[in-house]
């Protein structure tokens, strides 16, 4: 009874946090919520090794990213070939600002977008997204000041239309 507890507890405090991590890698909800239902469910499979874990919240994190990765990379030209050919989706409750910095995240590299989101939306220390990552502090370092310099660019001239035309 206490794995199923200790189980829930994690899950409760949590899932939303790593949904919202994972919609920020993909921007997609659908798949991210898929995703970390995966890791969940993987988690619970092996529970006497994830409740062991320094975090077993970056180990589901990192887990569903991982799962949203892999389904997106397989669905990677099907995406491409149905953005080009939808039209704009709006998300009920996203302003212009948040739809630009989620078009501006799909502009960084995996890598990039991976450690902004985990640093800049997580709060995440560089130390704990190079640790999550699997990938030098100074690595990590590059990838967050790529990251920013690229958004940077991109939301200033997203700012820069949306003024212009409204």
């Amino acid at each position: 009874m206490r794995d199923a507890e200790e189980f829930d507890a994690l899950y409760a405090a949590c899932a939303g946090r790593i949904v919202g991590h994972v919609y920020l890698l993909t921007g997609n909800l659908n798949e991210a919520e898929d995703a970390v239902a995966e890791a969940f469910t993987r988690a619970w499979q092996r529970w006497g090794t994830v409740r062991e874990a320094d975090s077993p919240e970056a180990w589901v994190r990192r887990v569903a990213s991982r799962a949203a990765v892999s389904s997106w990379r397989k669905a990677l030209n099907r995406m491409r070939a149905h953005h080009r050919a939808a039209v704009d989706q709006s998300v009920p409750g996203l302003n212009e600002d948040h739809v630009a910095l989620l078009q501006a995240l799909r502009r960084l590299s995996a890598d990039e977008r991976r450690a902004v989101v985990l640093h800049h939306l997580n709060d995440l220390s560089v130390a704990e997204v190079a640790a999550e990552m699997q990938r030098p502090v100074g690595t990590v370092k590059t990838y967050l000041a790529r990251g920013r310099r690229a958004m940077a660019g991109m939301l200033t001239e997203a700012h820069q239309e949306g003024a212009s035309h409204g």
